[in-house]
């Protein structure tokens, strides 16, 4: 393709799918009155959810925290180290038994366990929306790169005409 006098593109032909358009494309301004106000679907997300579940999906954060890993491993080594290399009558849990610390640890996974599969299936929900909400402006991208594509094969198109109708009466004046 070269550049023509006027900054036109001579050789350019429409492809064979590519039918020249007649009417100029809609304006961007009307597509953009048809889209519709972006939404935060984050916040719309956390204000349905109850007060159980906001307290649900915390606790799931934080119990998977390296946070709460540390607390839990450091509360760990200070019971089990505590019981096992204080004196004798300082004790509060015999070892190599650990029956009270075994009891703690199995009632904090107990209350635990169900608590996060609920702030799990909110969490996974959550992003079920987020998912949606982004394939919708996808779609919306979309529809705008096709207009603006329309509005270039319309240009395209006019400055076509523009050549040929410049060169006709190029032709014309040279004979």
């Amino acid at each position: 393709m070269k550049l023509a006098p006027l900054g036109l593109l001579t050789g350019f032909k429409l492809s064979a799918h590519m039918k020249p358009p007649t009417l100029p494309p809609s304006s961007f301004d009307a597509h953009l009155s048809r889209r519709g106000v972006p939404r935060d679907e984050a916040r719309a997300d956390r204000a349905q959810l109850s007060p159980l579940d906001k307290v649900a999906v915390a606790i799931t954060k934080s119990v998977g925290s390296m946070r709460f890993f540390i607390a839990i491993f450091a509360w760990t080594l200070l019971w089990l180290g505590w019981n096992l290399l204080a004196p004798p009558r300082l004790r509060f849990d015999p070892p190599m038994g650990f029956i009270f610390w075994l009891f703690i640890s199995n009632v904090i996974q107990l209350l635990l366990m169900p608590l996060i599969m609920v702030g799990q299936n909110l969490l996974a929900r959550h992003a079920e929306a987020r998912s949606q909400h982004d394939f919708d402006i996808n779609l919306q991208a979309e529809a705008e790169i096709q207009l603006v594509i329309r509005h270039l094969e319309y240009q395209t198109t006019l400055l076509l005409e523009l050549s040929e109708a410049r060169s006709g009466k190029a032709k014309d004046t040279h004979e």
